[in-house]
């Protein structure tokens, strides 16, 4: 049987709640519509999170992203609403979500939200 889109985010225990550690992901793959032209966006959205008592389980997601594919919704919207989303599901320390949004109208569009105070631990794929 097919998994459909979700709106529900699950979570489980934080395995470590007495460390601050960063998890990154990131969904290349992310659709929604233009809310003036029904037309297709394309975008990155990239996560990166310091969980408190919970992280967010990555298949549920994946299904809330999908969730988006037929829904209109300006890029800060719909950022805005991945990060609410995310930090009412599990309380993080600290979130950010980035959409990067591929280009239309010869416009590139990048945008970040966040919640809490950024980690002291700066992960990255340079270090």
């Amino acid at each position: 049987m097919p998994t459909k889109p979700s709106r529900e985010l699950e979570t489980f225990p934080n395995p470590n709640p007495e460390r601050d550690y960063v998890i990154e992901f990131e969904c290349p793959e992310f659709t929604c519509l233009c809310p003036r032209t029904g037309q297709p966006d394309f975008a990155t959205i990239r996560v990166r999170y310091v969980p408190g008592r919970l992280c967010v389980e990555l298949k549920s997601f994946k299904l809330y992203l999908w969730s988006y594919r037929n829904e209109g919704a300006f890029h800060e919207a719909v950022v805005n609403e991945i990060l609410d989303d995310f930090a009412r599901a599990c309380e993080p320390r600290y979130a950010q979500v980035v959409g990067d949004f591929n280009v239309r109208g010869g416009i590139h569009t990048t945008v970040t939200a966040s919640v809490g105070a950024p980690p002291a631990v700066t992960p990255g794929r340079d270090s």
